[in-house]
Parts: C-alpha cells; structure tokens; sequence
C-alpha cells in the first residue's frame, strides 16, 4: 500500500535502555499490574491484558516474571498502585517530545522530566502542546522470513482490520487504529504469525531534522535519560535521526 508510517524513520533510539533485558521486563511488569487492576487477572476477558501479554511475549519475557507481575497486581504479593501519565514537551530545536509514563509518584517523575527537558535544551510543556502533532495508532511489526509472503501478510492484515501495510527492509509493518488494534493482532496471531512488536504507539504527523551537533547531542542525551528512568515507558518525539542512529 502508498504511504508510510514513518516509524523506520523516527523510532526511538535503541540506547542503554534496550540492552538492559531486566530493566524492559520491570517496565511491561508494570503494564501488566495496570492492566491487571483495570480488568482483572483472567486475559479472556481483560483486552487490555492481552495485549500487554503479547507485547511482552515479543519481548521474550519469561512465563515466570509475567506471572509474578499477574500476581502482585492480584494483591498475593502486595502491589504499588501506579498511575499512567503522558507528559508533552520540546527538545533542543523545538523537537516534539511525547513521554508515557506508569509512576508510584507524580511529583517525582514530574521532577525528574523537568530536570531532564532543562538540562538538555528542552522545556516540559502543558498537556496538548505538542499531541496534537502525533498521531495514537496500533502498531504491529512482523519480521521478514522466507515462509512469510508479502502478498499474502498484507491480504490478511487488510482482511483483519488494518488500515495501512508498509514494507520495510527487514521486517513488515501493519498499522492499526487504537480500536481495532486487538482484533487486528489477534486474528493475524491465530494466523499463526509472530511479532517483533505490537502495541499501542504515538506516530508524528511530520518530522524535523536537526543539522546543529550540539541540538543532535542534547537530543540523543535527551532521550538516553529519559528511556534509563524506571518510571518512563515509552519516549516517542518528531526528530528525524540519521541512518547511523536508527542502526543501535
């Protein structure tokens, strides 16, 4: 299909954060504790479960820890109650900056994010300064194989709900509206596909690039802080980085 999510382009940067196994588990932990207390324990009936099931599945998280973070949201083991949170600001240059975050403190992380915005050429802005310059989409990413047929992945993405089909140089991306983004990933895993990816993301309508070496370093540090918090889960931002950071 034409167009482009434009999410090879303007993926976050893979840092410290994405090396770290244990620190990506601690983060869906926490989405699953949310999702446990919003709908219950039981995936069947809780959507919201599922799909933070399945992220976590293309993460490679063990059975073990998912089944612990299902537990401790429970109540077996005690759980902190965290509250999700999406924080708007610019980075050096008026870069757009969306971070989701899932904290035990408001006034904490909002702290630590205002520290991190000042530091780094940035400000933390009010809610719906830069939102609006993003678009909420499922995302779902399948990686390329010979037993996939493009023709056929795409066929069955459209046939399932999927409003756009993108094809990048080693993987597919098929992309969702938030409300049909369950049934989407669902009917394509019944298929028998796999994933890479699949959640819920924040995809900007358009993308700048930043040609200052000192806006590029303040913006790489910008983000490598924000994604090393505990407390934040996903950064997402309208810069354009260069082929060499999108390869980390």
């Amino acid at each position: 299909m034409s167009g482009h999510s434009k999410w090879a382009t303007i993926k976050r940067k893979k840092g410290a954060i994405d090396a770290k196994r244990g620190k990506i588990f601690t983060k869906i932990g926490r989405e699953i504790m949310v999702a446990v207390k919003a709908g219950g324990p039981d995936p069947a009936s809780n959507a919201k479960l599922r799909d933070v099931l399945a992220k976590a599945k293309a993460n490679n998280m063990p059975n073990d820890t998912i089944n612990r973070s299902i537990k401790r949201a429970s109540g077996e083991d005690g759980a902190k109650e965290f509250i999700e949170m999406v924080y708007e600001g610019y980075g050096p240059s008026g870069i757009a900056v969306m971070v989701e975050t899932l904290s035990d403190n408001k006034n904490r992380i909002a702290g630590d994010l205002r520290h991190y915005f000042d530091k780094y050429g940035g400000n933390l802005g009010q809610t719906g300064c830069v939102g609006f310059m993003f678009e909420h989409k499922g995302l779902i990413v399948i990686e390329k194989t010979d037993s996939i047929d493009e023709d056929t992945l795409m066929m069955d993405a459209l046939d399932c709900g999927a409003d756009d089909f993108n094809v990048e140089d080693e993987c597919f991306e098929i992309i969702t509206s938030p409300a049909e983004f369950s049934s989407v990933r669902e009917a394509l895993e019944e298929k028998g596909y796999t994933f890479e990816q699949a959640e819920l993301t924040y995809i900007p309508t358009t993308t700048t690039e930043l040609t200052d070496e000192e806006d590029i370093k303040k913006m790489n540090k910008l983000i490598e802080m924000l994604e090393e918090n505990d407390d934040v889960q996903n950064v997402y931002h309208t810069w354009e980085m260069p082929e060499e950071e999108e390869e980390d």
